[in-house]
């Protein structure tokens, strides 16, 4: 074999190399490393704020730091208890109506019985069950293993429930001890953001800084354009849910409206979660015009959801929707509900790095060797 064909060989494992342990470097460290990440990423969101009150009140950038991630917290935290007084006000409301569900289902039943059809199919079932002696153990060892089944599955719910509890109890010190480091770490990068920001760029070379420059701007800007993307799909779910209940005249519309739509960043369940044991309820206790006007709200917000979502979110990343709809379904298949994230990350990294020349130059190194 000629010797510049193993030297493109040895130079392209050496940076197929490179690229698993990088990868593995991220997968590993991740882990170990994410509340200084989320600093970052909190630091990164305030620092155009930081940087505009030290330039127009004249203050220390430590001073301007504070101010913002005291107003930060503050507003986490009054959006946090202001959803959670409303989730506990509903779920009072829900637990004083229970008697009127109840009573519903409870009349539903009794009608479903007393139905001369319904009637007349269980005595035909009895004189079959009394006349078969063989079909009784059939019946019977089946209702058994059914009744073992049911009781298996509402034990083992109760106790996932109750370790879930306990879970989160024991969890909560831990929380707060991250929430700490996090707050701590998020100071200092702010603080310090010039410093911290300039290492890598003395580190590495003008070239790859160069490169390294263009990604980030790509990324940053595919990051909030995704974010505001998500943004305005639940703004349209919320607004298609909440007129469409304000016009079946149902109560609670807005907050029903609210609560639909953050669920709906929920891609297994979302809007559906909601919808649909609703819809069969309604239907169940003989509420069909309502049943057929949320399935209407129902289908339009899906036919909706499933229009847009690749639109926007190809217009504010800046890929074509396609592209987009394939990455976001080939990372739902691959990581589940994170890879409707990380593939459309994965897919804007990608074109990142082609429009920063990062494959020509990689070709070019393992072909001619010049860097």
């Amino acid at each position: 074999m000629e010797q510049h064909i193993i030297k493109r060989i040895l130079r392209g494992g050496w940076v197929l190399t490179v690229g698993i342990l990088i990868l593995l470097s991220c997968y590993l460290l991740v882990p170990l490393l994410y509340p200084f990440l989320i600093a970052w990423l909190i630091a990164l969101m305030l620092n155009p704020v930081v940087e505009w009150m030290s330039e127009q009140f004249r203050m220390p950038r430590w001073l301007s730091v504070t101010i913002c991630l005291t107003l930060f917290i503050t507003s986490m935290l009054t959006v946090a208890a202001a959803v959670v007084t409303r989730v506990v006000r509903e779920v009072y409301n829900l637990s004083i109506s229970m008697d009127h569900f109840l009573r519903l289902w409870r009349e539903f039943f009794i009608q479903l019985f007393e139905n001369d059809k319904v009637r007349t199919f269980l005595e035909t079932l009895g004189s079959l069950y009394k006349d078969n002696p063989n079909l009784q153990g059939s019946i019977n060892s089946n209702l058994s293993s059914t009744a073992e089944k049911i009781t298996t599955v509402i034990t083992n719910f109760i106790t996932s429930f109750l370790d879930a509890i306990v879970r989160l109890l024991s969890s909560l010190p831990n929380v707060a001890s991250i929430s700490i480091i996090i707050l701590l770490s998020a100071f200092f990068i702010s603080k310090d953001w010039s410093r911290w920001m300039g290492i890598p760029a003395r580190a590495m070379p003008a070239s790859i800084n160069q490169s390294m420059r263009t990604i980030w701007g790509d990324l940053k800007q595919a990051l909030f354009g995704y974010l505001r993307a998500q943004l305005f799909l639940i703004s349209i779910t919320m607004f298609i849910i909440t007129t469409g209940l304000i016009v079946l005249r149902v109560d609670y519309a807005i907050t029903i409206g609210l609560l639909v739509g953050i669920i709906d960043l929920l891609p297994y369940l979302g809007v559906g979660a909601v919808m649909i044991p609703w819809i069969v309820y309604c239907f169940a206790v003989d509420q069909g015009s309502l049943g057929i006007g949320l399935l209407i709200v129902y289908a339009i917000v899906l036919l909706t959801r499933q229009i847009m979502e690749p639109k926007v979110l190809a217009s504010t990343v800046g890929l074509d929707p396609l592209l987009m709809l394939i990455a976001m379904f080939v990372g739902m298949q691959l990581f589940g509900f994170l890879g409707l994230i990380v593939g459309p990350v994965s897919l804007v990294l990608l074109s990142a790095m082609k429009r920063a020349n990062v494959f020509l130059d990689l070709q070019t190194y393992i072909i001619s060797g010049r860097k």
